[in-house]
């Protein structure tokens, strides 16, 4: 592996992102890309820092070239998310995928994926779900043990980490088939844990958030890179972080404010089986976001599936309006001497939205959803921001 991908969401950037970049070297790798999310992260929600300083940090802690993973992809099942994600570091040139998992056994994901890919795998799918299951999650992982010849298949997808890395396998085997995959152990806190001692220096994404909710950018100081933590500082002190009771608030509003016309959610993207009304019967009853998710979160339909369709319904993203996958490389920043790289590119490369949206098509539509996503964003931040920041922000190029 020459050079390296990672697709990240640095929600916020802390020393187990900064442990697998430097994996990513220690495995060969003379560069490292980065795929990040752009605007909104996968949980369906909006990121706590802003761009700028997310893509800093990665390109301080060893990161070239840092890319932005449109909004639309970002906020996006596994399966998507992985697929668009892979897409585009297979365009930047990317001959391996770096990616943490509760299971590093790159034989043992891939088993998963090429079962996961299967006829026999999709028919038993229905048929679980048919029967009953209590989930898809659960659905899913019955189905694999009843075909999987190494009952260690179905086990590994017990794990979240483990399910994202079996959907990056599968966006290896059906998009850039000669990319390698290099999955790495999670390091310290599993996704969503708790803070703990014997974690040491390494904390959840989520567990950082908390902190920051309770103590500011100072209450995180222990969890993140030295060369970091004044860029969270610089942040906090402008109020240049995300006020999650305002992103509730306003994307409430856009939902009651959608519930005007008729039908208004049958066309959003990741409706099925009558989504649409129970969407609209929760909007129309309920008076905060968190009332919101409750009425909508089933055992059948997870919360983190719910945020994602309440924030597709907010910002109007359709079923029919956007690509699947990234239709240009939106380039954020990164090391001067690792711009060469940018001619080897297969899709349109630039650091300007404005371009990449004047080239028309699907490049056009994708800057025009992303651009709605930044500027809900900008709005909900602590110090607000004015509309079309993201055209106006500037490459961070470092030496």
């Amino acid at each position: 592996m020459k050079f390296a991908g990672i697709i990240a969401e640095y929600d916020p950037f802390h020393n187990g992102h900064a442990w697998q970049l430097a994996q990513a070297k220690a495995l060969g790798a003379e560069r490292v890309a980065v795929a990040m999310s752009c605007s909104l992260v996968q949980r369906g929600a909006l990121p706590l820092l802003p761009e700028a300083v997310r893509t800093r940090s990665a390109l301080t802690c060893g990161a070239d070239l840092v890319f932005a993973l449109p909004a639309p992809c970002a906020c996006a099942g596994a399966e998507a998310f992985a697929r668009a994600g892979v897409a585009l570091l297979a365009a930047a040139g990317c001959d391996g995928l770096v990616f943490g998992a509760e299971t590093p056994d790159a034989a043992l994901l891939m088993e998963a994926a090429e079962l996961l890919d299967s006829g026999s795998y999709r028919a038993a799918l229905k048929a679980q779900l048919a029967g009953g299951a209590r989930s898809f999650a659960a659905a899913r992982q019955a189905a694999a043990a009843q075909l999987a010849s190494d009952e260690r298949v179905a086990a590994l997808l017990d794990k979240p980490n483990n399910n994202l890395a079996v959907e990056y396998c599968r966006a290896i085997r059906s998009l850039a088939p000669r990319m390698d995959a290099y999955p790495l152990p999670r390091q310290g806190a599993n996704h969503g844990e708790a803070l703990h001692s014997a974690h040491g220096q390494f904390a959840s994404a989520s567990a950082l958030r908390k902190l920051w909710a309770e103590g500011g950018a100072d209450a995180v100081a222990p969890y993140v890179p030295e060369a970091v933590f004044p860029l969270y500082q610089e942040a906090y002190a402008a109020g240049q972080y995300t006020d999650f009771s305002a992103a509730g608030r306003c994307e409430l509003a856009l939902l009651r404010s959608a519930c005007r016309g008729k039908a208004p959610f049958a066309d959003i993207r990741g409706v099925s089986e009558g989504l649409e009304h129970r969407l609209e019967a929760a909007v129309r009853t309920s008076t905060t976001y968190d009332e919101l998710l409750d009425a909508l979160t089933t055992v059948r339909y997870p919360r983190a599936r719910m945020r994602r369709l309440a924030m597709d319904a907010a910002l109007g993203c359709t079923a029919d309006s956007l690509p699947a996958l990234p239709p240009y490389l939106h380039l954020l920043g990164g090391k001067k001497d690792a711009l060469p790289l940018l001619k080897n590119c297969t899709l349109p490369v630039s650091h300007s939205l404005a371009r990449l949206r004047g080239s028309g098509g699907a490049s056009a539509r994708m800057v025009e959803a992303q651009l709605a996503a930044a500027d809900f964003g900008t709005l909900c931040r602590v110090s607000p921001e004015a509309m079309g920041g993201l055209l106006r922000q500037k490459n961070i190029f470092l030496t």
